[in-house]
């Protein structure tokens, strides 16, 4: 897959692979950033006896400067550079995760120390978000999209490290001693930073050929793909955020149960459709695996839904998992083909897109839910819509490619 394994000097390091491989951290350091601080919010409340309303604020102040940073960072990443950007995310990903087992306790308010500490691995996340897809994008690989597929499959094995590990640390070490993991989980970022201080890192359209953000934003494929990004997150966290309140409701079976069970079982299968499209890419129209996919996820939903089988009802929560796989990396590596000057900007529009996406799927699920009585299924029912929209955005695409073939 690798046309052109080392730069002059011969180091092992100098290889692209170790760039994929650091690559590969970086998607799980997203992961811990992500979804390490949710297991902790039962603890938060009851050991600093802070309010739910500000429990959930943490998530929304997350997500909210991740957007923040990708926005910006489509006129900045390409200034300061590659290396030096993916290195920074990193040290401050680690500088927040370390904090967050030192400031809450250090500060007058706990709060603020959480804040602060969210602050930092915020920033860190989201630059790491934006950078780590171009990375490889630009390395010197053949079969991209594989490689794509199974780059974006390491967040998913992350998200299940993190559950895992977390929760068998917890039960043989106690609740109490939540600290000690956070400087664990700091340690992946840091090491990760001296990794990519080592390694040879690209940039994409470094012969200065990359589109204006003007001439990016005219294009009308932009805008679709824009649109995808949006339902691709959209379809996948609608799913994942509440995989684990539903299998509890749904089943009646523990926390921990209902976290393997849900959101484990989730990131397993979602992981596992990524590294198949990554093995049998050359096999396979990207497309018609997209639209396979999609049509799979609007069954998942509505098994999850509708079934009155609460077993049936888990097992929609499993498929969405393998349906949403490709749905996130399919559609940059398919912007990537059709729009190839796109260069870091794009990429970053796509993240802040897909963000946009991971926020308002769960939220809508929430929205529908609670008008009707707080019921799930009512609103896992409604998140359909994204899946239907994706369908619909592959379609467009797909007609827009063609009429550009018969316009040449």
């Amino acid at each position: 897959m690798e046309t052109n394994v080392a730069t002059r000097g011969g180091s092992v390091l100098k290889s692209y692979r170790h760039t994929l491989y650091a690559s590969y951290l970086g998607y799980i350091t997203q992961a811990i950033v992500n979804n390490f601080v949710p297991l902790l919010f039962t603890t938060f409340i009851a050991s600093y006896g802070i309010s739910l309303e500000k429990i959930t604020l943490l998530v929304t102040i997350n997500f909210g400067i991740q957007l923040v940073v990708d926005f910006l960072s489509a006129r900045f990443v390409d200034k300061i550079g590659y290396k030096v950007s993916v290195v920074a995310a990193h040290v401050l990903a680690a500088a927040g995760l370390a904090g967050l087992g030192i400031l809450p306790d250090l500060l007058p308010d706990p709060y603020v120390g959480m804040l602060i500490s969210i602050f930092f691995y915020a920033i860190g996340g989201g630059l790491i978000e934006v950078l780590i897809s171009p990375i490889v994008e630009a390395c010197p690989f053949d079969q991209k999209s594989a490689a794509m597929s199974l780059l974006h499959s390491f967040y998913c094995w992350g998200h299940v490290a993190v559950i895992l590990i977390s929760t068998l640390f917890f039960a043989l070490a106690g609740i109490h001693n939540w600290r000690i993991l956070s400087f664990i989980w700091a340690l992946v970022p840091l090491l990760n930073a001296v990794y990519f201080c080592l390694v040879p890192v690209r940039s994409l359209n470094e012969d200065g050929q990359g589109m204006s953000v003007k001439e990016l934003l005219s294009g009308k494929l932009f805008w679709i793909f824009a649109i995808t990004m949006v339902c691709a997150g959209a379809s996948e966290q609608a799913m994942s955020q509440w995989a684990s309140a539903f299998a509890e409701t749904g089943l009646k079976v523990s926390k921990t149960i209902g976290d393997m069970a849900g959101p484990c079982m989730f990131a397993i299968l979602m992981g596992t459709s990524r590294a198949f499209y990554a093995k049998f890419s050359e096999k396979i129209n990207l497309i018609a695996f997209m639209t396979a996919s999609s049509l799979l996820c609007v069954a998942s939903y509505l098994l999850a839904s509708l079934s009155p089988i609460p077993l049936l009802s888990l097992a929609g929560c499993g498929l969405c998992g393998l349906s949403v796989g490709i749905m996130w990396p399919g559609t940059f590596s398919l912007a990537s083909e059709k729009c190839p000057r796109g260069g870091t900007a794009m990429f970053a529009f796509f993240a802040l897109a897909g963000d946009l996406g991971c926020s308002s799927g769960p939220t809508l699920v929430g929205m529908v839910s609670d008008a009707f009585d707080g019921r799930l299924t009512a609103g896992l029912f409604a998140a359909i819509v994204f899946p239907i929209v994706l369908l619909l955005g592959l379609q467009l695409c797909r007609r827009v490619t063609e009429k550009r073939k018969e316009a040449v």
